[in-house]
């Protein structure tokens, strides 16, 4: 005779826990926050693990009206990026029955109109970058199950953070520029207030910084090939020894160095050698191709998802930030040659 079904309940992950059903639905559909108590959410949430509990999603969907939809709040900006972090995040979403929304901030960072006349309840949760943080906050996102994109781990609204290994990217940019003789750099900053370029400028000034004799100077600009190009005419042509080398937050504002650069009558990478980060289209159109770190955005929108189906079900999101690659080409050389 075949034997009952022993899938555990959230009867007994409370039993477990020692809490009440209530606290088990709160904790692990992450509204916890100000009604019960950390320490008792972490009982709640290691009886989860310990019995292998699932929510019953399909019961859970009719029982609160769920659409199984998934907000994706991004800057609109850099977005042939998010393009690719919409498309991983799909995928992923396709493959669990869910659907996912593209809501861009109207004016790249900042608040935004609340895209549906109640945002808590069509949704089940939110995926956002922080740079869309304010929009975020604006349409009450951060009062869903949430996950961040390219947040602070440390300081983040969600209940999980994602992250492109940034920190090291530009470890591998500081390392090879300086393995071709570059000492004098020039940051040309995105002048946005994220913590993603915090970490790219702490990075880069800790790794020039360690080097005897190497100097850093910073420039900031939105993230626009007009305000880049004129920020870096700017540095380039200010008081002291000219840069040999341009270590730029974005693709975009690569371009823009190159438009300042020949402007200038100077050669890349003959005079001035130029990085980028994100790996464009734009970075093998531009003459010559750019040296930049390639970011794999549909990954990253995939970790995105996977996070967050990870929270609506109660379980730990995986660990660990997402490798990131040098991809050296033309616009980088020897220094002086």
């Amino acid at each position: 005779m075949a034997r009952a079904s022993t899938r555990p309940t959230s009867r007994d992950v409370a039993q477990a826990a020692g809490v009440s059903q209530a606290a088990v639905s709160l904790v692990l559909g992450d509204k916890w926050r100000g009604r019960v108590s950390e320490t008792t959410a972490e009982r709640v949430r290691q009886a989860a693990r310990e019995l292998g509990y699932r929510p019953n999603l399909a019961a859970r969907n009719l029982r609160l009206g769920r659409t199984r939809t998934v907000l994706l709040v991004v800057p609109a900006l850099t977005t042939e990026f998010f393009a690719g972090v919409y498309t991983g995040a799909a995928r992923v979403a396709a493959r669990h029955g869910f659907g996912v929304v593209l809501y861009p901030s109207p004016e790249g960072v900042g608040p935004a109109r609340d895209p549906f006349a109640s945002a808590q309840a069509a949704l089940d949760g939110v995926i956002a970058s922080s740079m869309a943080a304010d929009a975020l906050t604006a349409i009450r996102g951060d009062q869903l199950p949430l996950v961040m994109l390219d947040s602070d781990p440390d300081g983040s609204l969600g209940a999980a953070t994602v992250n492109l290994d940034i920190r090291d990217g530009i470890r591998q940019v500081t390392e090879h520029l300086l393995a071709l003789g570059h000492r004098d750099f020039l940051h040309l900053a995105a002048d946005i207030p994220s913590w993603t370029f915090h970490v790219r400028a702490r990075e880069l000034a800790a790794r020039v910084a360690s080097v005897p004799g190497a100097t850093l100077r910073t420039a900031a600009a939105p993230i626009s090939i007009d305000e880049a190009r004129a920020a870096t005419e700017a540095a380039l042509t200010g008081t002291g020894s000219r840069p040999t080398a341009v270590v730029c937050d974005d693709d975009k504002l690569a371009a823009g160095v190159y438009k300042a650069v020949r402007r200038l009558g100077l050669r890349i990478p003959e005079d001035v050698s130029v990085t980028g980060l994100d790996d464009l289209a734009l970075a093998t159109a531009l003459d010559p191709e750019l040296t930049t770190v390639r970011l794999d955005a549909e990954l990253f929108g995939e970790r995105g998802m996977e996070a967050l189906l990870a929270v609506l079900e109660g379980r730990t999101p995986a660990e660990g930030d997402i490798p990131v690659e040098l991809v050296a080409r033309g616009s980088t050389a020897r220094a002086g040659g």
